[in-house]
């Protein structure tokens, strides 16, 4: 620690002469990490001396791949490139990646010996670049740090020793949009092969069905500016161990737990080690399902709920008509209650004729609207929903996600006038992603969980799900037998498995694992 002792004996000649701000930079960043452990101080200390020649730049805290408490991960932001998940092990080796702003290349550098700090990225340079991290980054520090290159007072110095690290490594972590990205083809995967998983019933069984181009299942979301884990189906089951994970929503819902149950389904050695509580088979005719996995002690239940909210009937005149009571919870509530794990959605059954048309089919109380449109129809329904859940359940206890509406790609027509997607095998370009309008229910679904008190994880997979036109059944939401050509009619709204759902899944599984990591620290 010799090289410590000198820089602590010449601080005070540093104020006296006001030299540069980088060396000033290097002796509070010193300050910075007095509570951090001698291995990782000391080496601070050598990044400090190796970037006395460098301009100001900017080091922030990013999350430590390996959970160790040994390993200190830093992130050093240069004008064109970045310097990330520099790991610093015990034996003084440290290992990262360079990534090219410009062209999103890595290059891999391992096991290096010092680390090259790049010129400082000036926040209009990082608004150029259109990266949220570099933009957000300088205000994180000067919040958190409340650094100031052109006055380095007392009072400064006093505020960067009782600097929290971790709140500008929590706050950093904040700026990663997991939702803005792009699809790389993957050859590993999919995460599970179609024909072992019994869970996937009929309509999104496309490759039975005898789809045979098979690049639909090999896509990967890459979000631009970090990365989500591959999905661990051991790792979820233990994070899950002893509780109830539940999805409630329409048949799109049904298409995702589908995918949750063939991703689990690999991380289960004895098959006869989960089973479906009341003994059903998966079809589309059922309407909720309940498997538990034996060795972990724990469910993942299925609950369908077309709108989230009642469907009733009631007497318009002299007859009895279909109605839904948007005041009013779905009946089968009862059965959400107690969740550990909640994933909600409904969006799919809003676009049918008689939700579109709104006449004498919305119900408040003993009142039938005569007409009422249906994005005032979604809204109170999404109000209903919001009111129960802030109601009856514990955010102490349950995780709560909503997941946004699924995009449909029907050409020439809808789903029963001609429309079709079969010709289409290859996700649209990037650039057509910024051709996809953002839906009015995902807008008036925003404008409800802002106004909860019970906080709600959005998955919002409309955009990214948005590029994959090649990911529906088409024709292949039937076998050829059953006659699904010869109609006509194709499946361009629901997806085929493994498929789309599968990266919703692992974007869920992204949440629930972070969020368990968060509270293991606390």
């Amino acid at each position: 620690m010799e090289r410590q002792k000198s820089f602590s004996l010449k601080s005070g000649k540093l104020f006296t002469l006001a030299v540069s701000s980088s060396f000033l930079f290097c002796f509070l960043l010193y300050y910075c990490v007095l509570k951090v452990a001698p291995t990782k101080t000391h080496f601070l200390f050598e990044l400090c001396n190796k970037t006395k020649q460098a301009s100001f730049g900017e080091i922030y805290l990013s999350e430590a791949r390996n959970n160790s408490d040994e390993v200190l991960d830093l992130t050093l932001q240069g004008k064109d490139e970045v310097f990330v998940d520099i790991r610093v092990e015990e034996n003084g080796n440290l290992s990262g990646e360079v990534v090219d702003l410009r062209s999103g290349e890595k290059e891999v550098r391992e096991k290096v010996s010092s680390v090259e700090v790049i010129d400082s990225v000036k926040q209009s340079d990082a608004a150029n670049l259109g990266n949220p991290n570099l933009k957000e980054i300088p205000k994180v520090l000067e919040r958190n740090q409340h650094l100031n290159t052109s006055k380095m007072g007392g009072e400064n110095n006093e505020k960067m020793r009782d600097l929290d690290v971790n709140n500008v490594k929590r706050e950093a972590e904040g700026r990663c949009n997991i939702y803005d990205g792009k699809w790389v083809f993957d050859e590993s995967y999919p995460l599970y092969d179609s024909k072992s998983c019994s869970f996937i019933d009929e309509g999104f069984s496309c490759e039975a069905n005898g789809r045979t181009d098979r690049d639909f299942m090999k896509w990967r979301w890459k979000p631009n500016y970090c990365d989500i884990p591959r999905f661990n189906a051991v790792k979820m089951l233990k994070s899950i161990k002893g509780k109830r994970l539940v999805f409630v929503g329409d048949s799109i819902n049904r298409n995702q737990w589908e995918s949750m149950m063939c991703i689990l389904r690999q991380g289960v050695l004895d098959p006869k080690r989960m089973y479906e509580a009341h003994g059903r088979r998966i079809t589309k005719e059922k309407g909720q399902y309940n498997f538990k996995f034996v060795d972990y002690n724990c469910s993942v239940e299925y609950y369908v709920s077309h709108f989230l909210v009642h469907e009733s009937k009631a007497r318009i005149g002299t007859r009895r008509v279909k109605t839904l009571r948007i005041d009013t919870i779905d009946k089968a509530a009862s059965k959400w209650k107690g969740a550990d794990i909640l994933v909600f959605n409904t969006a799919h059954w809003w676009s049918h004729h008689k939700t579109k048309s709104g006449v004498n089919y919305y119900q408040e109380g003993n009142l039938v609207h005569p007409r009422l449109d249906v994005s005032s129809a979604f809204k109170k329904s999404l109000k209903t929903w919001a009111w129960w859940v802030d109601r009856y359940v514990n955010p102490a206890k349950t995780q709560v996600f909503f997941r946004s509406s699924s995009p449909s790609h029907f050409s020439g027509g809808e789903w029963n006038t001609g429309g079709h997607c079969k010709e289409h095998n290859q996700p649209l370009n990037f650039t057509s992603r910024k051709q996809i309008p953002v839906p009015e229910m995902n807008l008036i679904l925003e404008q409800v969980i802002d106004q909860m008190k019970t906080s709600v994880t959005v998955l919002n997979i409309t955009n990214l799900s948005g590029l994959r036109i090649d990911g529906h059944p088409s024709i292949y939401g039937r076998k050829p037998a059953s006659g699904a050509q010869a109609s006509g009619i194709q499946d361009c709204s629901h997806w085929c498995l493994p498929g789309v759902p599968d990266t919703w899944n692992e974007l869920l599984y992204y949440h629930i694992v972070s969020r368990q990591r968060l509270l293991a620290k606390r």
